[in-house]
């Protein structure tokens, strides 16, 4: 199975090509959020560079969020446009989850952490054992300090990974593993493989019913609401 995947949730973009698991190219940018100008050109890129096009993809695959929201409607734009036309599958995967696996061969807990501003991260929790993720914690969006309460009931040490790790780690008073600055950014290797799982449960979709994930409202849509409230209250 070929798969293409995206990531832009965050500063970094990703674009991998994958055979199963087998990594064909990937590509990192890390040269701030200018995921419109430098996404689909990636992946003309890497496709031409494998001599490849949208019709050799077997499975499109995208990280859904939680994340930028500019970033998240950006890649899922993008990948419904790679993907109409073709009738061929999408799966959309958890940014937290496929951030998770970056550290699939490390045994023990992941906490994987997305900057949310307003002093929040998007953040869950797995564990992982022999080569597998198991879920502990849903996709959140909250304070670092409830964060650090939550840990609490885990008496071991936790590796963190994603954007908000330098701003988590200083606050958390639970005991953290070091992880390589390598394995801490978006990587659409990590989620083209959380997808070909999923789509082996069946869940593959349409590239219309791939949507985004936000776990909230953005900013524009918080100050529309306050205004509203306002309004409302005179």
């Amino acid at each position: 199975m070929i798969i293409l995947a995206l990531d832009s949730t965050a500063q970094v973009a990703s674009v991998a090509i994958c055979e199963d698991d087998k990594c064909l190219a990937c590509c990192n940018l890390n040269n701030g959020n200018t995921h419109s100008e430098t996404l689909l050109p990636t992946v003309e890129f890497l496709l031409r560079q494998l001599n490849l096009t949208t019709d050799d993809i077997d499975l499109f695959a995208i990280s859904e969020g939680p994340g930028s929201f500019t970033g998240v409607r950006i890649g899922a734009a993008t990948v419904k446009g790679l993907a109409f036309g073709t009738a061929k599958p999408c799966i959309g995967v958890s940014t937290l989850e496929a951030l998770a696996y970056n550290l699939i061969g490390t045994d023990g807990l992941i906490c994987p952490v997305m900057n949310a501003r307003r002093k929040q991260v998007y953040t869950a929790l797995f564990r992982c054992e022999n080569g597998a993720l198991t879920r502990l914690m849903p996709d959140s969006a909250i304070a670092i300090a409830e964060l650090d309460e939550q840990l609490s009931a885990y008496d071991e040490a936790i590796r963190l990974c994603g954007d908000g790790y330098d701003i988590t780690a200083p606050l958390l008073t639970h005991p953290i593993l070091s992880v390589p600055y390598a394995l801490r950014d978006q990587n659409a290797y990590s989620v083209a493989q959380v997808a070909r799982r999923l789509f082996a449960e069946g869940k593959a979709m349409s590239d219309a019913e791939l949507a985004p994930t936000y776990l909230r409202l953005s900013q524009a849509e918080r100050e529309r609401n306050e205004r509203e409230k306002q309004r409302l209250e005179r």
